[in-house]
């Protein structure tokens, strides 16, 4: 998952080509109000972005992020919030997922789209 993700206590529950899902606590990733940070937000649809599309690229290829964006639309201020990433497209060049991120209670906080764009990884 990386360090980043690790740092932010991420953890992953489904990981599959067609659904991923991961959690995220509150606590330790806030604005200094009290609000989950926007950009905890980005991160966690990133590395469930990202993730899925390594998966979806398969062995001896390699996802890249090149273009993400995020509408935020509710803040979640305590316990955790969970991502679920589905896929827009799956190409052989391009992945396009989206997050959706969503408090304990079931409501939507965030909205994150994510392009990755699929390469051969270079020789070693």
């Amino acid at each position: 998952m990386g360090a980043l993700a690790e740092k932010m206590g991420i953890e992953f529950t489904e990981f599959t080509i067609e659904r991923s899902v991961a959690t995220m606590p509150v606590e330790g990733n806030t604005q200094p109000v009290g609000l989950l940070h926007g950009g905890a937000y980005v991160v966690l649809g990133e590395s469930l972005g990202s993730m899925s599309a390594n998966l979806h690229a398969g062995a001896g290829r390699l996802a890249v992020g090149v273009d993400i964006n995020a509408t935020h639309t509710r803040s979640a201020t305590s316990g955790v919030v969970t991502g679920v990433c589905t896929p827009i497209h799956l190409g052989r060049s391009v992945a396009v997922h989206e997050i959706v991120v969503t408090d304990e209670q079931g409501r939507r906080c965030s909205t994150i789209r994510i392009t990755n764009m699929i390469k051969d990884l270079p020789a070693r």
